[in-house]
């Protein structure tokens, strides 16, 4: 008999995930509902909610106050709606938007997984909620919790005028294969899929599990389109880059390659001992394995072969946010992207873009990994009046580098695990800069994460900031920790920590000072990306500081406001 007094939290989960597949709960939720808050057991408040895309939230003012490294949460849920590929139809955004205006206090947020969370739900509320979702397609199964996570696409997969292939259909497979699968509801961890059939690999393959990007090869002089297969990419506070196996997957091979993968992931009894190095990657980072043992083990278990790899062409230094009007491959249509900042959107503007898809366009829209909305076939000349629409509706199509490059994850508002506000702080940071910096002209990517964990992915950003507290006056106040020059594609490198802290209320100025510098001072040509990377850390901390600074401790691993270590538990992003 277990000894629960003693058991760490990993055997405790394990324990649970053991006894009970949480799909197979649906008429416990229900009762829950009828009976309240106060009949839902622990372990469906800790662990099995979570299958669902469910996870109890902070209070909406970032007030600490739990235990275990987390803040206080209230009696009511984050609810993430899982969106394979980011495919999305207006009666399905109309619906959520419905939900949202309801049951969610009339907000939501776009994550970097292409999903839609909301917040405020009840207990209550939720069977109405799951119900609502079903009658149009949608669920939350598998968009939390250590299971197949919303598998990820290019947005414009199947209108993109320069795309290898149309690879969405792959894509909405792997998902129905594995989210719901009881042969798969229990894995060590989240498991992160990404499939593009796009040169730019927007849907950021370098930092799943599995990425899977299209690529062709020449076979006695006919082409055939297949894929070249990274693994174990992750990030969260010990990023790993995915690992490219030597293979040449085959569009038939795809599916049992990702099962094969996930098998293997599943069967890995190693990584069920530490909940904190439980993911894909930590069979790389602490147990020996490489590329090469990875791809024997992979194909013992598919039972065949998988061709030697092509070369391949990554992506250099390409923005992949698509936001504004491009043509399609469809002559005489476009696609319209709208910048959502820092994911965060209203009800109303839901059903207005829903309705301006309808107007203008056959219905389509899709969601992406930087937080915005496209609107896809829209007649080239609707474009303009579509873009107006959406701009009135203060989702810009097109905007400053600062408005579009700003991604952010939940924060204290809602996150327990997070450490500082992230929203409200973002637009406020955006408008400062903007207003400072009227005439930036370069691409940007600025991610705001809230904790160490990285749901904001500040590790993959040009400028990426960490929440931290510091004392300012003998108090507590948020701050950030500047990391810097991270890319991915060809030029692929995880974001420095150049030891350089400062209060929120200062990163403006931090900011300020850093990117004029590189407005004064780059050479010919030169991005971000490669002025960063010519400078030493103790030079980027003085144009951020404006004087010459001793490098400051990361504080690794970092701790909570609550004074224990933070450990990520539902991030989307991380």
């Amino acid at each position: 008999m277990t000894n629960t007094a003693t058991e760490t939290k990993a055997q405790r989960v394990e324990r649970l995930k053991r006894s009970k597949n949480p799909w197979e709960g649906l008429e416990e939720i229900r009762r829950f509902a009828r009976e309240g808050f106060a009949s839902i057991p622990p372990e469906w408040i800790g662990t099995y909610f979570r299958w669902w895309g469910v996870y109890t939230q902070g209070d909406g003012a970032g007030v600490t106050g739990g235990q275990g490294g987390e803040g206080r949460a209230l009696q009511c849920f984050m609810v993430r709606i899982r969106i394979p590929n980011g495919l999305l139809r207006s009666e399905q955004l109309r619906t959520i938007a419905d939900l949202t205006r309801r049951y969610a206090h009339g907000i939501a947020d776009i994550t970097v997984r292409q999903n839609i969370q909301l917040h405020w739900v009840t207990i209550e509320a939720l069977p109405d909620l799951l119900e609502a979702l079903a009658h149009v397609g949608l669920n939350t199964t598998s968009a939390c919790g250590d299971v197949t996570r919303n598998v990820t696409g290019c947005p414009v997969a199947g209108v993109d005028a320069d795309e290898i292939c149309d690879a969405s259909p792959l894509a909405l497979e792997a998902s129905r294969m594995l989210a719901g699968n009881g042969d798969f509801y229990n894995l060590p961890r989240k498991f992160k899929i990404s499939i593009t059939g796009c040169r730019v690999w927007c849907p950021y393959p370098e930092i799943n599990d599995v990425g899977l990007t299209a690529i062709t090869r020449s076979v006695r002089g006919t082409p055939e389109v297949g894929f070249s297969l990274r693994v174990a990419g992750g990030l969260s506070t010990e990023p790993y880059l995915g690992a490219r196996l030597n293979a040449f997957v085959r569009w038939h091979q795809v599916l049992p390659a990702i099962k094969g993968i996930a098998e293997l992931f599943r069967d890995s009894d190693v990584l069920r001992e530490h909940r904190e190095r439980a993911r894909l990657k930590f069979l790389f980072l602490r147990h020996g394995w490489t590329a090469e043992s990875f791809l024997e083990e992979l194909q013992r278990r598919i039972g065949f072969e998988l061709n030697a790899a092509v070369p391949e062409s990554p992506p250099a230094d390409v923005y992949r946010d698509h936001v504004g009007i491009h043509p399609q491959r469809q002559p005489g249509y476009c696609y319209v992207g709208a910048a959502v900042l820092r994911g965060r959107i209203t009800a109303e503007q839901m059903h207005a873009a829903a309705d301006l898809a309808d107007r203008f366009a056959g219905g389509e829209l899709r969601s992406t990994n930087m937080q915005n909305l496209l609107i896809v076939n829209v007649p080239r000349l609707n474009t303009e009046g579509l873009a107006k629409e959406l701009d009135a509706i203060g989702l810009r199509v097109g905007g400053s580098p600062f408005w579009r490059g700003t991604v952010a994850c939940s924060g204290t508002e809602f996150c327990k695990l997070a450490i500082t506000e992230t929203k409200s702080f973002s637009r406020w940071l955006v408008e400062e800069l903007e207003e400072r910096l009227p005439g930036f002209d370069q691409h940007l990517k600025l991610h705001v994460t809230g904790c160490p964990n990285s749901c904001g992915q500040h590790w993959i950003a040009d400028i990426g900031i960490d929440g931290k507290k510091m004392k300012v006056e003998g108090r507590l106040v948020d701050a950030y920790y500047f990391c810097l020059g991270g890319a991915l594609g060809l030029h692929q490198a995880t974001a420095r920590p150049v030891g350089y802290r400062c209060p929120a209320t200062e990163v403006p100025d931090a900011i300020e000072r850093l990117l004029r510098q590189y407005l004064t001072t780059r050479q010919a040509g030169e991005n971000l990306r490669q002025f960063f990377a010519r400078h030493t850390d103790t030079e980027l901390r003085e144009f951020l500081a404006g004087e010459p600074v001793d490098a400051v401790i990361r504080d690794m691993p970092a701790v909570s406001a609550t004074g224990a270590v933070a450990q990520a538990a539902g991030g989307d992003g991380d």
